[in-house]
């Protein structure tokens, strides 16, 4: 596995750290060196038409990226426990409890949230999602058995869980349905092409990269005419119903990222940007006046690259060029 690859595989397991400590951070990088795709990966995804259905046991902290039966079984107290799972860009993810055997009245816990939160950021943003957070939230404590199934509104979905009595557990399964529309995604890969659509609709559309990366886009289509500019205090598509902007920051949540260019017209491209940082976004905004469509193509930035920029660069937050 090349330098460049483990440094970006283990930008999520750094934000993962935040939730169990740095030893358990270590214990996974040493899983991961043995097998990079353990945890996450496009690799892991296979035609299960014909297949078995696939099993395995959950550890405390992991991440799932494909359809299966998952099983947690506590062999001490785990007390800080999460599962990040996520699918194609293009998918659904439905969760169904199969058995759970917790103590909701120890202090148990099992929670689904739709989307991921990592150090207090959300993916979709508050802005983005058509659920506030405290919706966005569904307890097995709660809800029970009543509330079975759960499907999430976009690509990725977590499960917070809390389990003090060895032996006690739970077991889920995972299938994953089309998304005839993605609005919100994240995506598996570092290198790809996706095109974003909103029909009609007034909302807010966020497409995730958590790599460095080149992005060229290819098509724009929206409702009017206007430029492109990077942003700037003075400069942008604000005060225009409907835009793309490209953004990009350390972090997860892109309301709280850095806004870097904003593509005000229609055009066929291609318009190609650099952007080293680690999380990269492209984000529609729609009035719901139009049909609005952006076609882009993306790959993962060489260490080269990132060393010698070229072009316009935004150093303060990272680089970026046009």
């Amino acid at each position: 596995m090349s330098p460049s690859f483990k440094l970006q595989y283990h930008f999520v397991l750094i934000f993962l750290m935040a939730l169990r400590g740095e030893n358990r951070y270590l214990e996974l990088r040493e899983a991961t060196d043995h097998d990079p795709f353990l945890l996450f990966g496009a690799n892991l995804k296979r035609e299960l038409a014909g297949e078995p259905l696939y099993r395995r046991a959950l550890r405390c902290l992991d991440m799932l990226s494909l359809p299966g039966q998952f099983t947690f079984t506590a062999d001490r107290p785990q007390l800080h426990c999460a599962a990040f799972l996520i699918a194609e860009p293009e998918e659904f993810i439905t969760i169904h409890y199969d058995l759970v055997s917790i103590d909701c009245q120890g202090g148990d816990f099992l929670k689904v949230f739709d989307g991921w939160i990592l150090k207090g950021e959300k993916f979709p943003s508050s802005q983005d999602h058509p659920l506030p957070t405290t919706e966005r939230y569904i307890d097995f404590c709660d809800s029970g058995l009543s509330r079975r199934s759960i499907r999430s509104s976009q690509n990725v979905a977590m499960i917070f869980f809390r389990v003090h009595e060895p032996g006690n557990g739970f077991t889920f399964s995972i299938k994953t349905d089309p998304n005839l529309f993605p609005c919100n995604a994240i995506s598996q890969t570092p290198s790809g092409r996706f095109t974003l659509v909103v029909p009609h609709s007034r909302r807010n559309c966020s497409f995730s990269i958590i790599y460095p990366v080149v992005i060229k886009i290819s098509d724009l289509t929206l409702g009017h005419l206007h430029g492109l500019q990077f942003k700037n205090p003075s400069a942008g598509c604000g005060g225009i119903g409907d835009f793309v902007e490209l953004l990009g920051g350390p972090g997860l949540d892109p309301s709280k990222m850095m806004p870097l260019a904003d593509l005000c017209y229609s055009f066929h491209g291609p318009a190609q940007m650099k952007i080293g940082c680690d999380n990269t976004v492209v984000r529609m905004v729609s009035s719901g006046k139009h049909i609005n469509r952006v076609t882009f193509e993306y790959r993962q930035l060489e260490p080269y690259e990132l060393e010698n920029p070229s072009g316009n660069s935004i150093q303060e937050i990272c680089l970026s060029s046009l």
